[in-house]
């Protein structure tokens, strides 16, 4: 028998990072919204580490972080459930104590320079694969990185890299001549310079240039020409992270048009008493439970050791399309309210737009899903298999 119970640890985890964002991430909405509205950054830096902090101090530091980095260690499942937390609000929150998984995979000098300071939220990373020419198609990179007695030289550009403004460092992927792709830890300090990419939304991605960036082979993380593995490990883990993030998204913005319709009358009654609205109500809540339940059963196969790759796509293309569409008839529902500024929908729109297209388009997922079936790599009609 199947069980969707939560333990009472894990529900006192969820209940308490709930209580934690409505108290104290979601008060600071407006004043995001000003500050984005009038062309400034939403929160800055410092504040958004001074909420961590506050959160370490209620107990909440490294969800994913091994214990013997100081951290909770809770799985893939908690950290779905928590990212479904810190999805309800549009505060670019997340809890502190965290770094790249792939990190580590580098050598003990490498984790004292990189993974533990990052951890500690004292340096800032960044993960950089994406090219003008290579998206979706992370084998087509062009960035090299060409050997020099024992240094490497990069040269090459990077695009829509997330953090990338704001890093200490990154973790950059270029092809070596004859070993192929192999990811380098190279300090800003070392050369590589980064431009803000304007965006319809609140998302601040940046385009890297590496003009003969001299970086020493023993910032090579792993081993030299073994670097997409490292790319797709990267991808795969947190895949699922994102439809989460999109389910407290869509039952935050639910709640709103619930709330709305049962206050706005038209023609003499609520409006929620109309058979077009209730419609959009309910198949928006049917989405956001199927979307909720493959993201989870994602994050469980993760968590048992299993291949999630398939299972993320799936969650991965159905929260990213549930979340486009709940955003749309929520605004719908408000009318001519729900595009205004006044309102905060039509940042939701604007920042939701971007899940279909960012770490795996609809597109890919689909054709990644479809070449696992068409090729016999996934069975239809297993069970936790």
């Amino acid at each position: 028998m199947v069980d969707f119970a939560l333990s009472d640890e894990e529900r006192q985890i969820r209940d308490t990072v709930r209580a934690f964002i409505e108290r104290e991430v979601m008060p600071l909405e407006p004043d995001v919204l000003r500050a984005e509205r009038s062309g400034q950054p939403g929160i800055g830096r410092d504040a958004l580490r001074e909420l961590q902090l506050k959160a370490r101090r209620s107990g909440f530091w490294g969800v994913t972080t091994p214990e013997e980095y100081g951290g909770m260690n809770l799985g893939a499942v908690m950290s779905a459930i928590i990212a479904i937390e810190t999805g309800r609000t549009f505060v670019p929150f997340q809890f502190g104590g965290y770094a790249d998984n792939i990190l580590y995979a580098g050598n003990d000098e490498q984790k004292q320079r990189y993974l533990i300071p990052t951890i500690e939220g004292e340096r800032i990373s960044c993960f950089a694969i994406t090219e003008p020419g290579a998206g979706s198609d992370a084998r087509s990179i062009r960035t090299s990185a060409r050997r020099d007695g024992g240094d490497y030289v990069i040269n090459g550009e990077k695009t829509f890299i997330t953090n990338g403004n704001d890093a200490d460092f990154v973790m950059v992927f270029a092809v070596v001549p004859g070993e192929g792709v192999t990811c380098f830890l190279i300090d800003r300090d070392m050369g590589w310079k980064s431009e803000p990419i304007p965006t319809m939304g609140e998302w601040g991605p940046a385009s890297l240039v590496f003009e003969d960036v001299r970086v020493p082979a023993a910032n090579v993380l792993g081993e030299a020409g073994k670097g997409f593995d490292l790319a797709m490990a990267w991808i795969r883990l947190g895949r699922f992270m994102i439809p989460a993030r999109a389910v407290g998204s869509a039952e935050r913005l639910l709640q709103m048009a619930i709330d709305y319709a049962n206050v706005r009358h038209s023609m003499g009654q609520p409006i929620g008493q109309y058979q077009a609205i209730q419609w959009q109500i309910a198949d928006s809540q049917v989405e956001i439970e199927a979307a909720k339940w493959l993201t989870l059963y994602a994050a469980w196969r993760v968590q048992q050791g299993m291949d999630g790759r398939h299972a993320s796509s799936i969650a991965k293309l159905n929260g990213a399309v549930m979340a486009n569409n709940v955003v749309d008839r929520v605004l719908q529902i408000h009318g001519g309210m729900g595009y205004t500024k006044e309102l905060p929908i039509e940042r939701w729109y604007r920042e939701l737009r971007l899940l279909r297209i960012y770490e795996g388009t609809d597109e890919i997922q689909r054709r990644t899903i479809a070449r696992n079936l068409l090729k016999g790599h996934v069975k239809l009609g297993g069970i936790g298999e």
